[in-house]
């Protein structure tokens, strides 16, 4: 864990590089020092059906929720607002001219109903060590 979803508007693309801000975010959640870096998990989901405040088509959003196990609140605080300010400091220049609404939640899985099988953390072991890319 952490499972890093960055949903976002269809009306993004082109406007910001998607791609680069899920790396961003990803190494922003490695940079806390809560996870392995084998655990981190972190993808997009455009949304091409949306509706924000006015109906206004330049209107924007990304909505990002982490699902984590679970951890005390500060951490999930500390969490969150390193994956926020990572967001803000990626789309800062788009925020400036353009209506975006950004936010970010942590959440605790429930571990008495999650079921999880992986072998990253054996493979990402055996690997030379190497920058998260």
């Amino acid at each position: 864990m952490p499972h890093i979803v960055v949903e976002y508007s269809g009306n993004l693309d082109g406007r910001v590089d998607i791609p680069g801000l899920v790396g961003a975010i990803h190494h922003a959640a490695f940079d806390t020092g809560v996870f392995e870096l084998a655990a981190i998990r972190t993808r997009a989901e455009r949304r091409d059906v949306f509706r924000i405040a006015d109906g206004n088509p330049e209107n924007a959003f990304i909505a990002i929720s982490a699902r984590i196990a679970p951890r005390p609140d500060e951490v999930r605080h500390r969490v969150g607002q390193a994956i926020f300010d990572a967001t803000v400091a990626f789309t800062a220049q788009l925020f400036a001219r353009s209506p975006l609404a950004i936010s970010v939640e942590v959440l605790n899985i429930d571990n008495t109903a999650a079921f999880r099988k992986n072998n990253l953390h054996e493979r990402l072991g055996s690997r030379p060590k190497a920058a998260v890319s």
